[in-house]
C-alpha cells in the first residue's frame, strides 16, 4: 500500500512538473501586445478623420473604418494607397513598410484631411 501511494505520489509530481514547463513554452512573438503594436486603427465620423494625426512604426497594419452615414475615401497625397468609396461600416487597410510623412484626404471631400507618420 505505501509502495502504490509513493508512485501515485510521483507520478503526480510528475505531471504537475510536466504541465508547469509545458505552459511556460509559448512560440516566439505570439504574444497578443506584438500582434497589437502591428495595427492601428483610424475612424472615419463626423467628416473627419480621428486621429488627426497619427504615428506608427514601419510594417504597421493600418485600418480605415467608415462610421459615417455617407461614403468617404481614403486617398494618399501620392496616390500610394487608395480606397474605393466606403459606405457605412467598411474599411479599407494599407501596412506601411517605409518610414515617412503620408498625408491623405477624401476624394469625395477633400476639406477632410489627416496624416500618418511612420519612423
Amino acid at each position: 500500500m505505501k509502495r502504490t501511494i509513493r508512485i501515485v505520489g510521483m507520478a503526480i509530481l510528475l505531471v504537475g512538473g510536466l504541465h508547469h514547463t509545458l505552459g511556460a513554452i509559448r512560440p516566439i512573438n505570439a504574444t497578443p501586445q506584438a500582434a497589437q503594436e502591428m495595427m492601428a486603427v483610424v475612424k472615419i465620423d463626423n467628416f473627419s478623420f480621428s486621429p488627426q494625426t497619427l504615428e506608427i512604426k514601419a510594417g504597421t497594419k493600418v485600418t480605415w473604418t467608415n462610421a459615417d452615414d455617407i461614403p468617404h475615401t481614403v486617398v494618399s497625397d501620392d496616390k500610394v494607397f487608395k480606397s474605393k468609396a466606403l459606405d457605412t461600416d467598411e474599411k479599407f487597410s494599407f501596412t506601411f513598410d517605409k518610414p515617412g510623412t503620408f498625408p491623405y484626404f477624401c476624394s469625395l471631400h477633400p476639406k477632410m484631411t489627416a496624416k500618418v507618420i511612420v519612423h
